[in-house]
């Protein structure tokens, strides 16, 4: 479907109103979107009204920015509006090339008419135009899968987080409390409240949308107010324990108005002030003395400047000594060293009477929902008899038989999807940190290593050849996890019970001064339990030991590649679940008519497609489009029949060209173009196909007459299978 948008340029100045009036008279009570900007200061503020010429008289009188861009419609209504708004402040801001000026209080997440099947392709195409434009840099999908979008602050809160920030406003307000402890497992967005919170109470009140809010956003907008009279700019500092997700949570910090890197701090960096208001995210990672190794100086510096006995006292208690009012999020299942703090010093703290507890539940990372959540607590504890089968058509879990398969599995899955990591147990010694040939991980005749960095490993070019461990993963997301169980953890059938090997467990700071294996069990445990939720479209599994592949196989569907090859049905003759195949080297001209092409073959699709005479199968050969299509691989094209193309994958016809791949004048890119538009019409000025390759591919670039010889013949739908 082709979607009709316009976005229109001018100048911030005396003549705006008299220009949007002359050419845009009958959108001016007509709902649209705004972004404006400044080249210079690279801020920008992205908002949407049903009355453009009173919104923009507001901002002039409040915002320094010099120019806008008007986004129209005769597809829009409110709710659509709302939604786009949402989205471009939620995109732009993880974009990086421009610093919004947005509060993130109103951020709409309504549910409407159409919403998907219209007005999602629609944004698309609006972005595609904005990156044509030079008002954003990247694709939807890259910034999908980075840092800046993940933990962004513009985000919409579910109803159990704004309960939560509720009650944490109402404790900075309260005299009489001191800690808020904020409980939810992984995955429930903890991290999110604690940036949504820091950025809300740094966020001057006039770069709030008052005209978008709700009555619950303007109930949270009062008690911000409040907080604001009460304490000024608040002193505030997150605490983040892990060296390397403080770093990666530092870098989103530098990229949001009104926030600084150096507000995110660790657990020591609190001996130098106090402050306001402390939060602290994976609070179940601050230490005690136990185990620190080089840390043991330093801890017992700050304990003496804190006037605390160092053998008893904890960071738990720098944070409360240094700060007005604690924020603290906790989950005690993903404590996974004996130096982490304990259990019973939170029960105590829990029963202190200046703590307030709020408990968040709802799953925001895993499309396996609750049902995946309940499998993995299930599967590592000693009670089994609640433990079911997973079976989920929206997550991927599989076991695999063979650690091969595994990896390349999630291989495959990074050049499809991006963000996909192996991560194991802490079952091998570290060889390759002072032997960069050597390997760490060797399982039959599969060679692996440990990261070869610790902080911000995830995010590196290494990683996704390597593997990573608990503390270069804790607090990240992945779209895939492929996770190795090493052979430190087993299963005993006589016990029907999961059973530990201290000796095969390599982190000595992990286990030294543990005499009660129960202990370790537990640390052993949650430590699979968090990496096991890593993965936000499916984990993969590989365990060492055979007793445990077997007890894990009653519960998780086996993987085998090999029986998964060379499923499809080719015939010779079609029927009603079938769709024409065809060969690229000889099938010049025959899209539109494949009555007339000899020895025809078609692909039996097993559930029938509606309108399958819309579609076509074809095989793709080489690695220009690898990030997505492997070589090789069956794919299932819908013939194009107009409407836009940017940013889709298309199987394009060219006069002048033969793709040394495919062997044929047909290739298979991303496309994108430029228009211009004239008395006689538009016509395209330039047009790029983009390859989307690990390897090094250029794009087809052509201009003007150029353009003329190019016929799209069809656009990607899915792969159907991978032949290799």
């Amino acid at each position: 479907m082709k979607h009709n948008f316009t976005i229109c340029h001018y100048n911030f100045n005396s003549e705006l109103e008299s220009e949007i009036i002359h050419n845009h008279r009958e959108f001016l009570s007509w709902p649209l979107v705004y972004f404006l900007n400044d080249k210079v200061s690279k801020d920008a503020y992205v908002g949407e009204t049903t009355d453009v010429l009173k919104r923009l008289s507001t901002h002039s009188k409040t915002k320094n920015l010099s120019s806008v861009n008007i986004i129209l419609s005769e597809l829009f209504n409110k709710s659509a509006t709302l939604d786009i708004e949402s989205n471009l402040i939620r995109y732009i801001s993880a974009d990086g090339h421009y610093t919004l000026q947005n509060g993130n209080l109103g951020i709409a997440n309504h549910r409407y008419y159409q919403q998907k099947e219209i007005y999602w392709d629609l944004f698309k195409d609006i972005w595609g135009e904005l990156r044509q434009l030079g008002i954003t840099r990247h694709s939807l999908e890259h910034i999908d899968n980075s840092d800046l979008f993940k933990y962004s602050p513009y985000k919409s809160l579910s109803v159990e987080q704004v309960t939560g920030l509720k009650m944490i406003l109402l404790c900075l307000l309260d005299d009489n409390s001191k800690v808020s402890l904020i409980q939810g497992g992984a995955g429930t967005g903890k991290s999110i409240l604690a940036i949504f919170l820091f950025k809300l109470l740094k966020t001057n009140l006039e770069d709030f949308n008052f005209s978008d809010f709700e009555e619950e956003d303007e109930e949270l907008f009062n008690l911000v107010k409040q907080v604001k009279e009460k304490y000024g700019d608040l002193a505030m500092a997150l605490v983040i324990p892990m060296a390397s997700f403080r770093k990666t949570i530092s870098n989103v910090f530098r990229n949001v108005k009104g926030l600084h890197p150096n507000m995110v701090i660790g657990p020591s960096d609190l001996a130098k002030k106090k402050y306001d208001l402390v939060i602290v995210d994976e609070g179940h990672r601050l230490r005690r003395r136990v185990n620190l190794g080089p840390y043991f100086s330093t801890f017992d510096k700050n304990a003496e400047i804190f006037n605390l006995d160092k053998t008893t006292s904890s960071e738990l208690d720098w944070v409360l000594r240094q700060s007005q009012k604690a924020l603290i999020f906790y989950d005690r299942f993903q404590s996974i060293k004996p130096s982490d703090v304990t259990r019973e010093r939170f029960k105590e703290l829990e029963r202190h009477p200046d703590t307030q507890i709020k408990t968040l539940k709802t799953q925001f990372r895993c499309k396996g929902g609750d049902q995946y959540i309940e499998l993995v607590y299930n599967l590592f504890s000693d009670d089994h008899s609640q433990t079911k089968a997973f079976q989920s058509k929206h997550y991927e879990c599989y076991l695999f038989h063979d650690i091969q398969n595994m990896v390349t599995e999630i291989h495959r899955k990074e050049k499809a999807d991006g963000l996909s990591r192996m991560i194991a147990g802490y079952a091998w010694e570290w060889i390759s940190k002072t032997n960069k040939h050597a390997f760490d991980i060797v399982i039959g005749e599969t060679q692996l290593r440990w990261n070869s960095k610790a902080i911000d490993w995830i995010n590196s070019d290494e990683s996704k050849y390597e593997i990573g461990c608990i503390h270069t993963t804790q607090g990240y997301d992945l779209n895939y996890a492929g996770i190795i169980i090493g052979p430190e953890l087993d299963y005993d059938f006589e016990t029907n019970k999961l059973v530990i090997y201290k000796d095969r467990y390599k982190d000595k700071a992990g286990k030294n001064t543990i005499n009660d294996e129960t202990v370790l069990k537990e640390y052993i445990l949650n430590i699979y339990t968090t990496i096991l939720l890593r993965g936000i479209k499916g984990t993969f599994i590989y365990a060492c030991n055979e007793n445990l592949r077997k007890h894990l196989a009653q519960f998780i569907e086996i993987k085998d590649l090999e029986k998964e090859k060379s499923q499809l049905k080719i015939l010779d003759q079609p029927n009603e679940r079938t769709v024409p195949f065809y060969d690229l080297q000889v099938a010049a001209g025959t899209f539109s008519n494949p009555q007339q092409v000899e020895n025809l073959q078609f692909i039996d699709l097993e559930t029938p497609l509606a309108n399958a005479e819309n579609y076509f199968a074809c095989k793709v050969v080489g690695e220009s489009m690898n990030q997505i299509i492997p070589n090789g691989s069956i794919c299932l094209f819908e013939k194009y029949s107009g409407g836009s193309r940017n940013g889709l994958i298309t199987l394009v016809e060219m006069t002048d060209y033969t793709d040394p791949d495919l062997g044929s004048n047909y290739t298979i890119k991303e496309y994108s173009s430029k228009k211009t538009n004239s008395a006689d019409g538009w016509k395209h000025e330039e047009i790029v196909l983009l390859p989307r390759s690990t390897d090094s591919y250029e794009s087809i670039v052509l201009r003007d007459e150029e353009t003329v010889g190019l016929k799209v013949v069809g656009v990607f739908v899915r792969v159907l299978e991978n032949l290799n």
